[in-house]
């Protein structure tokens, strides 16, 4: 599934950057191939337009910002919040008339994170209903582009089978590769996977969960946000809780913009933020050295891969995301198959 293609996925909200890095800079900004300019107006609030002046479209997140407005670096054009023009100065009073605008998109603030849709959105922003709770600790993680889709991201996330090998050398038990079977259950974000997989727990880990063991199960609630966000809920035998958050907003068919945070159910004395971002940041990099590697172009029809049983989570998402893309008369567009090779297990 080629992501620029799809229309219908211009109809979610896309977590595009994190509201502490919107200040007073305009930032420029690619979703779903279309460029955008972020930027906060007068009142605070976080404005999204296309990032391209109407007079000869040069760019503005390369301008400035004047009383919460954006001016073009080109003649001076400036746009308010809401796209429209309110002053050329080479006229003679500055009023540009009516009906001069660009194109401005639905923007919103929430969990710390601007989120943008380029068209009316299918649904709201998932629920996380633990953010704003005071058991929780909020600890950023990263905010960087993949080289790799969303749609490999989430189905990675919740693929139980990868973890003796990718990640042999952070948690996974290289001598137990048969990986747990995934339970699901429906969600009007999408869905929700539940497993109880053992992990191996090196000397960091040990110390962030505050045990001795080599081992112990993480008791895993993963909720995938269609089309290509999740909430990864972990809650260990000692009742510690641990929430990844891993926000992704396609950039385009190849690349993913992802925001990561966690919240936890300690204290900073318990474990320090440091050792948490440590160790999430050496899983999260053996995953994107995989999924780099892999082809940028998921397929939604379930014969152009081979699949195991415990596929399943991904299976899901393919299905949900061709019922969805039929629900509103599209079909697949993706680029001509690879092929590997036939048989499987």
């Amino acid at each position: 599934m080629l992501v620029t293609r799809q229309k219908v996925l211009r109809r979610f909200w896309y977590p595009v950057i994190p509201s502490d890095r919107l200040t007073d800079t305009p930032q420029p900004f690619t979703l779903l191939a279309t460029p955008l300019v972020l930027f906060r107006d007068a009142s605070g609030i976080a404005c999204a337009l296309i990032d391209r002046c109407c007079h000869r479209t040069a760019r503005l997140s390369v301008g400035w910002l004047d009383g919460g407005n954006i001016v073009c670096p080109y003649h001076g054009w400036t746009y308010s919040g809401d796209g429209h023009c309110v002053r050329i100065p080479q006229r003679p009073d500055g009023d540009p008339g009516k009906g001069i605008a660009v194109q401005a998109f639905r923007c919103q603030e929430r969990y710390g994170v601007v989120w943008v849709a380029l068209e009316e959105p299918l649904r709201d922003i998932p629920a996380l209903p633990e953010h704003d709770d005071p058991g929780y600790r909020r600890v950023f993680e990263f905010y960087e582009t993949w080289a790799a889709p969303g749609l490999r991201i989430m189905e990675n996330s919740f693929d139980n089978a990868h973890f003796a090998f990718v990640h042999k050398a952070s948690f996974g038990i290289v001598e137990e590769p048969e990986p747990v079977p995934p339970r699901l259950e429906p969600d009007p974000a999408g869905f929700v996977m539940y497993a109880d997989v053992p992990v191996k727990n090196p000397d960091i880990q040990k110390a962030n969960l505050g045990i001795a063991s080599e081992r112990t199960i993480r008791h895993y609630a993963k909720t995938w946000w269609m089309p290509f966000s999740r909430k990864m809920k972990v809650t260990y035998p000692n009742g510690l809780v641990h929430i990844i958050m891993t926000l992704t907003a396609p950039i385009d068919d190849r690349r993913s913009q992802v925001i990561q945070f966690l919240l936890r159910s300690d204290r900073e004395e318990d474990a320090p933020a440091a050792n948490l971002v440590a160790f999430d940041r050496q899983v999260t990099h053996e995953d994107m050295t995989i999924l780099e590697a892999c082809d940028f172009d998921v397929p939604l029809a379930l014969n152009r891969e081979l699949h195991m049983p415990t596929d399943q989570p991904g299976l899901e998402m393919r299905r949900l995301l061709a019922k969805l893309l039929a629900e509103h008369g599209e079909t697949e567009i993706h680029s001509p198959p690879p092929s590997y090779g036939g048989g499987g297990p």
